[in-house]
């Protein structure tokens, strides 16, 4: 078997804050700046687009309409402007992108993982199968249907969303299905550093 070095990086880039449009740009600026250094693989955030929704743990349920009625309107359509987008950037970079967003679907969000192959195609779009905690407050369940490996430019790609590492048989689909690279998306912290 023949062995293939992969220039990836994990992103770890804030949101602007309440702004898809914000978000977006910023994304398709750092795979800009990854393809100028080679990177043929980049992996972002879980939801990065427009934002991971933080205030389903702070806030007391009664107060979460209007942050959850924000977030629904923030919220990316696939396809759409902001899609395309990030699509003509990752064709420009000539690099595969795994990229989260809160993805709006008729009046529900979904917690998906968008793979653009090399060439700016979306080649995968799937969703987090369950929720986790307070995220079953606004994001609906997927269905699985994306619980497979993708052939892409750089290798075959499969995608989890932060608790679904905790399910073995969803890796072990993975796994199964011929996983090369494996894209593990994350939110943010959710305490301050430890001192």
């Amino acid at each position: 078997m023949k062995k293939t070095i992969v220039k990836a990086a994990a992103v770890q880039i804030s949101p602007v804050l309440y702004s898809r449009q914000g978000t977006v740009e910023k994304v398709v600026k750092k795979i800009r700046e990854l393809g100028k250094q080679g990177v043929q693989f980049a992996t972002f955030p879980e939801t990065i687009v427009p934002y991971y929704p933080y205030f389903s743990y702070v806030l007391a349920p009664f107060a979460l309409a209007k942050e959850h009625l924000r977030l629904l309107e923030e919220s990316v359509t696939v396809p759409s402007a902001e899609t395309q987008a990030i699509a003509e950037a990752a064709k420009e970079a000539n690099m595969v992108v795994s990229i989260g967003v809160n993805e709006r679907d008729g009046g529900s969000i979904y917690n998906t993982q968008l793979l653009f192959d090399a060439d700016g195609k979306l080649i995968q779009r799937r969703r987090k199968l369950t929720p986790t905690y307070n995220e079953r407050i606004l994001w609906g369940q997927g269905d699985g249907s994306g619980l497979c490996a993708i052939d892409s430019a750089v290798g075959r790609i499969g995608q989890l969303a932060c608790w679904e590492h905790n399910n073995p048989l969803a890796r072990y689909a993975l796994i199964a299905d011929g996983e090369q690279i494996h894209s593990a998306m994350y939110p943010g912290s959710f305490a301050e550093p430890q001192q």
